[in-house]
C-alpha cells in the first residue's frame, strides 16, 4: 500500500529546513511564508513531493498549516492533531496554535509592516481572502511568489512527483460511461450560460473521465487537470508518462490529451468565454489566469459534485458488495478481539496491523481509505488518533478499543467504527454507550423529505445525549465515493448549516460518538445510502430512508438494554440478523459461530 512521510518524523526536521526557508525568503525580499498542508490539486491526503507543511515542520496530519517569519513560526492544528503535533513538531521552534479558534489570520494581525509570501497555486481564493483581510488589518502585505521559497529550499532533496498509470474504471464499476457523463455536464454548463469549465480536483476527474491512478496516498486520484466544454468534449492535462497503452482508445476522440505544461497556454485560449470554476477547489492561482486572459470568471460549484455523489444503481450495487467482503474482513477482526484479545489485550499497533491483515488477505485491497485509527484507553478521546511508535499504548482489562478504519476496493470505498470492551467494561461506559447507540439508530431508521438537508437531521443523532448533558464535537456524518475519497461532499450531516439536500444515491456516514478526556471514546460508525422510502398511506410528500452498507456487529457487552425501547430493540436486533445471513457464509465455521453469539437477539 502506498505510503508516504513516516508517521514518526524528526522532530529536527524544523531546525535543518526552516533556515533554508528563511534563507530562501530573504532572497525574495520576504518576512514571511505561508505554509498551507494543501497541495495544488486541494488534496486531503498528499504525494510526499507535494507535502510541503511535513518537510518544513515533521507534522505529517491531513489538516493544518504554518507560518515561517524571519524570527518565530507557528503550526496550526485541529483538535484531532493536539496530541500527534506535540510529539512531531519542535516545539523550540514552532509555537502550536488552534486551526480553528483564531487560525492563521489572527496571528497574521500580529505581522504588522510584514512582507508575507504565499504560493497562489496553494490558496484556494475564498481562503485567500480570509488571509487578505487580516493582513490589510495588520498592515502587512501579502505577496504572490513564484517560484515557492520552501520548494526553493527543498531543492534536489525534494521527491519527484509521482508518475504512477492511469487506467480505465470500467463500465462494470461506473455503471456510466464517460461520454454520457460529459454530455450531461455540457448540457449542465449550458444552463448555466458557461462556455467551458476548468476542473482541478482530481475526483472529479477520476469520476468525469472514467479513471482511476496511483498518485496520492489512501485515494485512487490522477493528479491532473481538464477544460470541459459545454459541447461536451475536453482537454485533458496528464503527464505523458502516465498514460497507459489502452488509455488514448479509452477515452475517445472527443478528448484531447495533452501535457502539463500546455495548460497555460490552454487558459489563455480561453479569452472571451465563459468559463466556470469553483473557488473552494480550485486555487487562486486558475482565478488570476483566467482573469488576465479575458475570460469571464463564473464562481460556482465543481459541476462533477453533485452528480458525483448521486451514485447510480451499478455504484450502489458494487459498493454494498465491497461492505459486504470488508465485513467479513472485520469479522475475522472482531473475533480475533474477543477470544485471543481478551486473553493478551493488543497495543494499539498491533490491533492495526492485524485488521489490516485480515482486508489485505481478501485478496481484493488496492488500499485503505485512511490510516487506521487504533485508540486504546485514554487515547480513544482523542477521535483522530492514530498511533505512533511513541504513542503506542496497550489496551487495559476494563477498558475500551476504538477502531475507525475503511478499505479501498474496486467497486467500493467502506469507513466503518467499532468501539469494544477489553475485560469487563464499567456501568458508565455501557450507559454511555448506549446513548451513542440510541442516536445511531435513530438517525438509521429516520425517514425524511425529499429536499431535507443534513443539517435538518443533525439532532436525531445527538437527542439521547443531550438528554443526559453530553454531547460530541465532530459532524455525526460526511459523503463517501466509490472507489474514491472516503471524505466526499457536498454533503454532510452535522450541525452547521449546509444547503445540499440529502439526495437518492449518496452515501454519507452515520456516526455519533461520545469522549471522556483522558479515559476513553466511544464511535459507532456505519456507511448509509441514500434510497427512496416506500409511501406513506396518507402521505404527501415524496420521502427518503437509509440502507446500512457496512455489515459488522455491535458489542453487545456494551449495551444497557433497559435503556432501549421496544423500536429500538427490533432494530438491533434486525441489523444483526442481517449481518449474520450475509456475513456469515463468508467466513470460517470457527468465526461464523462466533458471529452467531454475537449478534444474537437482544
Amino acid at each position: 500500500m502506498r505510503q508516504k512521510f513516516d508517521e514518526t518524523t524528526d522532530p529536527s526536521f524544523g531546525q535543518r529546513h526552516v533556515p533554508l526557508i528563511r534563507q530562501a525568503m530573504a532572497a525574495q525580499g520576504l518576512d514571511g511564508l505561508l505554509v498551507p498542508h494543501e497541495d495544488e490539486h486541494q488534496n486531503e491526503y498528499l504525494p510526499a513531493a507535494n507535502d510541503r507543511l511535513a518537510w518544513a515542520t515533521g507534522f505529517t496530519g491531513s489538516a493544518g498549516a504554518a507560518v515561517i517569519m524571519k524570527d518565530r513560526a507557528a503550526v496550526f492544528v485541529d483538535g484531532r492533531y493536539t496530541l500527534q503535533v506535540r510529539e512531531q513538531v519542535d516545539q523550540s521552534l514552532f509555537e502550536i496554535r488552534d486551526l480553528v479558534e483564531g487560525g492563521v489570520p489572527a496571528y497574521l494581525e500580529t505581522a504588522s509592516g510584514a512582507v508575507i509570501g504565499y504560493d497562489p497555486r496553494l490558496h484556494s481564493p475564498d481562503a485567500l481572502a480570509a488571509l487578505s483581510r487580516a493582513a490589510i488589518k495588520a498592515g502587512a502585505t501579502l505577496k504572490p511568489v513564484d517560484p515557492n521559497p520552501l520548494d526553493t529550499a527543498w531543492g534536489a532533496a525534494r521527491p519527484e512527483q509521482p508518475k504512477a498509470p492511469v487506467v480505465p474504471q470500467t463500465l462494470v464499476h461506473t455503471g456510466e460511461d464517460s461520454t454520457g457523463k460529459r454530455s450531461r455536464i455540457g448540457e449542465a454548463l449550458k444552463a448555466m450560460g458557461a462556455d467551458a469549465s476548468v476542473i482541478t480536483a482530481p475526483a472529479s476527474i477520476a469520476w468525469l473521465f472514467n479513471v482511476r491512478g496511483g498518485d496520492v496516498i489512501r485515494t485512487p486520484l490522477p493528479l491532473s487537470q481538464a477544460i470541459l466544454r459545454a459541447d461536451g468534449s475536453a482537454r485533458l492535462f496528464l503527464d505523458p508518462e502516465k498514460i497507459t497503452e489502452d488509455l488514448p482508445a479509452w477515452l475517445g476522440n472527443q478528448v484531447s490529451l495533452e501535457p502539463p505544461s500546455a495548460l497555460e497556454a490552454a487558459l489563455d485560449g480561453l479569452k472571451g468565454s465563459t468559463v466556470l470554476i469553483d473557488p473552494g477547489q480550485s486555487s487562486a492561482w486558475y482565478f488570476d489566469r483566467l482573469s488576465t486572459a479575458g475570460a469571464t470568471v463564473l464562481r460556482g460549484m465543481d459541476p462533477c459534485t453533485l452528480p458525483r455523489a448521486c451514485k447510480n444503481e451499478v455504484e450502489i450495487t458494487g459498493t454494498r458488495n465491497a461492505h459486504r467482503r470488508d465485513g467479513a474482513a472485520l469479522s475475522r477482526f472482531l473475533h480475533w478481539l474477543a477470544t485471543e484479545g481478551q486473553i493478551n489485550p493488543p497495543d494499539e499497533k498491533e490491533a492495526v496491523a492485524k485488521l489490516e491483515g485480515f482486508r489485505e488477505a481478501t485478496g481484493s485491497l488496492q488500499d485503505l481509505s485512511f490510516d487506521t485509527i487504533g485508540a486504546a484507553n485514554g487515547h480513544g478521546a482523542l477521535p483522530h488518533y492514530h498511533p505512533s511508535e511513541r504513542s503506542n499504548e496497550r489496551a487495559r482489562p476494563g477498558s475500551l478499543l476504538l477502531i475507525d478504519s475503511g478499505g479501498q476496493y474496486l467497486d467500493g470505498t467502506t469507513d466503518v467504527t467499532r468501539t469494544v470492551a477489553i475485560g469487563e467494561p464499567s456501568e458508565e461506559m455501557r450507559r454511555r454507550n448506549t446513548l451513542v447507540l440510541k442516536g445511531h439508530l435513530a438517525l438509521a431508521r429516520l425517514r425524511f423529505p425529499a429536499g431535507t438537508t443534513g443539517s435538518a437531521i443533525d439532532a436525531f443523532a445527538r437527542a439521547a445525549l443531550w438528554a443526559a448533558g453530553l454531547d460530541y464535537d465532530h459532524g455525526t456524518g460526511h459523503g463517501v465515493g466509490v472507489y474514491l475519497g472516503v471524505h466526499e461532499g457536498p454533503h454532510r450531516i452535522a450541525k452547521a448549516p449546509n444547503t445540499i439536500a440529502l439526495q437518492t444515491g449518496m452515501i454519507v456516514s452515520n456516526e455519533p460518538g461520545y469522549y471522556k478526556s483522558g479515559e476513553y471514546g466511544i464511535r459507532i460508525e456505519n456507511l448509509e445510502v441514500v434510497m427512496p422510502a416506500e409511501p406513506v398511506p396518507g402521505g404527501e410528500r415524496p420521502m427518503h430512508r437509509f440502507e446500512a452498507l457496512t455489515l459488522a456487529p455491535i458489542d453487545r457487552r456494551l449495551v444497557v438494554v433497559e435503556m432501549l425501547n421496544v423500536e429500538e430493540r427490533a432494530q438491533f436486533d434486525a441489523y444483526h440478523a442481517r449481518v449474520l445471513r450475509e456475513i456469515a457464509p463468508l467466513v470460517e465455521p470457527m468465526v461464523a459461530d462466533w458471529l452467531t453469539k454475537a449478534c444474537a437477539p437482544l
